[in-house]
């Protein structure tokens, strides 16, 4: 589980850009799932520190035509029982809607290109967002939304579409924009894009580009952190177990039920 994070992809060009470099210069290894290409999600999670599922043109309630995303969604449900550390971004943060119960939808305008994203409050005071200044410039290439599930907090909204990043418990992220992704990248998304202008994106990329890559750092050291520590206590709490019978027997407990904590109790 140590240093592993699983990479879910959809499709060939959508990969994880500036977040696997991240991932991959702090000696992390990427493990990838080509969702496109018929591979297979992994039937165990004790392998993995974090998830990451990434974006793709499909819709979520395309089951039919992509068979794919019903067992995404039965996967993506196994993690967060399991509490291991989840980000989803773009079509990633919608499975990761409709995997709790909430609804997904047409927003009522199709964002594609740079755009503000404002956190709020609540954002200020999340691990995910730590000192990640608020408005962010993000990347945005989307036609649908979600509402935020019951219990799920709010973190960043838009003036055009609202609800833009979401968390559910304490380790499970949707963003609904585009912080993975490199200029060459959204070059490459741009090639066969006849709605937009594009060279217009590109040269709005190349203004925005230090602010970009100095957010983008921010937040994916802040979700390694999270993972990080997700795999201490899990760590932690393995030891525990295996070492239970011999934490019984030195007695921690007096006969009167009061805590007694011995030093040679503390230092095995």
């Amino acid at each position: 589980m140590d240093k592993a994070v699983l990479i879910i992809k959809h499709v060939e060009q959508e990969g994880p850009g500036m977040l696997g470099r991240s991932f991959e210069e702090a000696g992390w290894r990427l493990a990838t799932v080509e969702l496109g290409r018929g591979e297979s999600l992994p039937d165990r999670l004790e392998s993995f520190a974090a998830v990451v599922v990434l974006g793709g043109p499909m819709n979520v309630y395309e089951e039919e035509a992509y068979p794919f995303l019903k067992k995404e969604d039965v996967f993506i449900k196994d993690v967060l029982k399991e509490e291991i550390p989840f980000l989803g971004i773009c079509l990633g943060a919608q499975l990761l809607a409709k995997a709790c119960g909430a609804r997904v939808m047409k927003a009522a305008r199709k964002e594609v290109g740079w755009y503000t994203v404002n956190l709020t409050k609540q954002a200020g005071q999340d691990r995910l967002f730590r000192r990640v200044e608020s408005p962010l410039t993000v990347f945005q290439w989307h036609e649908d939304t979600f509402d935020i599930p019951d219990g799920g907090v709010l973190l960043g909204t838009s003036a055009l579409v609202r609800n833009q990043a979401f968390r559910m418990g304490s380790c499970a992220y949707g963003l609904q924009f585009h912080v993975e992704v490199s200029l060459d990248m959204v070059e490459t998304w741009m090639k066969d894009e006849k709605s937009v202008d594009a060279e217009k994106i590109l040269r709005q990329g190349a203004i925005v580009k230090e602010a970009l890559e100095g957010q983008a750092a921010t937040l994916f050291n802040n979700f390694r952190r999270l993972a990080e520590s997700a795999v201490r206590v899990k760590r932690i709490m393995r030891l525990f177990l295996e070492k239970k019978p011999e934490c019984q027997r030195t007695l921690w407990w007096d006969e009167e039920g009061k805590a007694l904590v011995r030093r040679e109790a503390l230092s095995s």
